[in-house]
This record gives structure tokens, sequence and C-alpha cells, in this order.
């Protein structure tokens, strides 16, 4: 699981005649409409983020995790010298990055290298497996997404390893318990078919800890099984009800779930092509970049070396991605797609909304409340 925060370069997207025009003819006619359109992209407008490998060990091996499953761990040297690591990040804030996305491996076995980040930036997000504790005093104002697979019995079955192959029990039920009534917390659960009786009991469970969730997708990297499964529909039948059902709990947006689980919106599939979260470092992307879909300016996923960019956020393997972060930022850069009536640019202002909300250090998150 990753995170991907949206702020995009102005590439002028295909099919942009009128948009402008038709944006400013709806915002005119609905007054906090435009408040609440303004406000998201104003806030949005001044992210800079970049991700950044921040270990290479981790303390479990998840089923589907295409950080080991692709072997990330061997491709590069994880450099250990915070006084390295001190100069990259002084040389990322001088790219004007300001916003730091920090996975891993597991980023809680480095509390010193979270320090550094915490220190030079002003936004840090780290993604935990929630085996370990963030300790409050000194991350303060840091926000932290917990990764959960499946829900009930099933995060077990696929996340409860040791690095040995031993397995364990009451991993999620661990999480709920380090990060209880912790306001940076939130839990980033990737549904699954198999897990479709569970999403109700699990969404309760992190309501009762005084948590939130957004939901994901999970794609089995290390398997054959298809993306599109059986059933997918009854998936997304299923969510969308416990979303209605508990929408102080489950923070993602109808829209937004319904994309993440099929791939398409209503302009077109997600895929490489639109993606936003690929490395700006990277010659690779040249054409990508020059496509006129839109790309999140300066955003580069390094290794743990410092030296590394990356393909993109996840795993660089486009075909079967559906990380909900990156489908978010597709959708978080795409306004132009959502002018066509009052009530898609609505959707599009609560699905912003709704994004930024799972950051503690967000303006839109409930804890600040008041203070935009």
């Amino acid at each position: 699981m990753t995170i991907t925060l949206p702020s995009a370069r102005g590439n002028a997207a295909p099919g942009l005649t009128g948009w402008g025009q038709r944006l400013r003819e709806s915002l005119a006619a609905d007054p906090e409409l435009e408040a609440r359109f303004n406000a998201v992209r104003q806030f949005s407008a001044g992210i800079r983020s970049s991700e950044y490998h921040l270990t290479n060990a981790c303390n479990l091996r998840c089923k589907g995790c295409w950080f080991f499953t692709y072997e990330f761990e061997k491709s590069t040297k994880e450099n250990t010298s915070l006084d390295d690591l001190r100069a990259f990040v002084r040389a990322e804030v001088g790219r004007g990055v300001n916003t730091a996305l920090l996975i891993g491996g597991e980023p809680t076995l480095v509390m010193d290298r979270i320090a550094v980040y915490r220190d030079a930036m002003d936004y840090v997000t780290i993604s935990t497996n929630g085996l370990k504790p963030l300790p409050l005093e000194g991350f303060e104002d840091l926000t932290v997404a917990i990764s959960l697979f499946g829900g009930g019995p099933l995060d077990d079955e696929l996340r409860a390893i040791r690095p040995g192959g031993r397995r364990f029990t009451d991993l999620f039920e661990t999480a709920l318990e380090n990060y209880r009534d912790d306001p940076r917390a939130g839990y980033i659960y990737a549904l699954t078919e198999k897990g479709i009786d569970y999403i109700e009991d699990t969404v309760r469970r992190i309501r009762a800890h005084g948590s939130r969730v957004h939901f994901n997708f999970y794609s089995s990297y290390d398997t054959d099984d298809p993306l599109y499964a059986e059933r997918t529909r009854e998936l997304l039948v299923e969510a969308l009800r416990v979303q209605a059902a508990y929408p102080e709990t489950v923070i993602s947006h109808p829209y937004s779930i319904e994309v993440m689980i099929t791939g398409r919106s209503h302009w077109g599939e997600f895929g490489y092509d639109v993606c936003p979260s690929i490395s700006s470092g990277l010659p690779a992307h040249h054409d990508r970049a020059r496509n006129g879909n839109p790309v999140l300016p300066k955003f580069n996923t390094w290794a743990a070396d410092l030296e590394t960019v990356q393909f993109c956020c996840t795993s660089g393997h486009c075909e079967s991605c559906r990380d909900s972060q990156a489908v978010f930022s597709w959708l978080m850069v795409s306004p132009h797609r959502f002018a066509d009536s009052p009530e898609l640019l609505w959707t599009w202002v609560k699905l912003a909304e709704s994004y930024w909300s799972q950051f503690y250090w967000s303006p839109f998150h409930p804890a600040r409340a008041g203070q935009r």
C-alpha cells in the first residue's frame, strides 16, 4: 500500500475545450460549491510530495506485498547513514518537496529516520503494518496509515507471517490496540472477494477503537488470480452498502470505491497512460509525461539507497495495479472531467475532501474542524 498526494502539473489534458467556462458557470451559481472547490484547490496547490522507501527491512512477509514479491529489497543497498539522509532530505526540500510519504519495508523499525523527515518536511505520513506503534511524543502531527488485508481471519492469513515464514495471530487486534483512539491513525483496508462477509464487522471494530478507514482493493501480486474475479460486483455492492451504513468511519467516497474496484471512471479506464503517480525523474516516462494527462509535479519514489528513483508509487506492474491512492490521485488531478454539470462537480469536491480528510496534518481532517 502506498499513499500519493495529488497536486497536478498544469498539462493541457485532452478534451479541455470549454471546461473552464462550464466550471465558472457552475461555481458562480452555487456559492457553497465555489467556496469548497476553492478551499480544496488552494490546499492541494501547496502540496509537493515524494515517496521514500525508508528501509528495505520489514518484520512481516505479507502475501500480495509487491515490495518483496518483486524483490525491491534486493535491487538496492540500504543507506543507513543519518548524515547522508539529512543531506538527502535537505536536497529534497531544496527541490521544492514539502510532503514526505514514508514506506518500506516497515518505517517504524527506523524511528531515527522518520525523525529526519519530521524535522525537515511540512507534512509526513508513514505507511505501517501496525505491528509496532509510532510513539506520540515527538511525532504528534504525523499521519499513520495502517495496512489491512481482507478483514476477519483473512488478515492473519495474508499478513501475519514473520520473515522466516512463522505464522502468528491477532495482527489486526494488535494494530487496533497500538492505535486506539489515536487521531493520527487510519486504516487502508484492502478489500477482497474472499473477504466480503468480513467487511462490515471489520469496519465496526475500527469504529469501536476510534479510527477511520479508506477502502483499497487487494491485488494478489504473487498468484495468477485474475483481477476481475467472479465476485467483483458483489464486492462492490457490499463495499458501497457498508460505506453508506458507516459514513463517519468509511471515509472513501462511493465514486472512488467504484472506480477503485472496477478500474473505470465515467470518462475512461485507469492505467499507465493516465496514472499521475509516476516518478518525474525517470527518462522512461518522457512520453507519458507529455501525453496530455496530468502528472504530479516533482513527485519521485526514492529507494532506500537515497540514489535510485523507482518507476512509480507502487510496484511498476501497471497491468495489475489498483492502488487506492494512485487511483485517488487520478481522480483528484482531473477536475476538468467533472465540469460538465454542477452535480459532477460536487462529486469531485466531495471526493477531494474525503481524500484529504485521511491525513491528520490536513485542514480537512475532522480533528482540524474550524481551522480552515
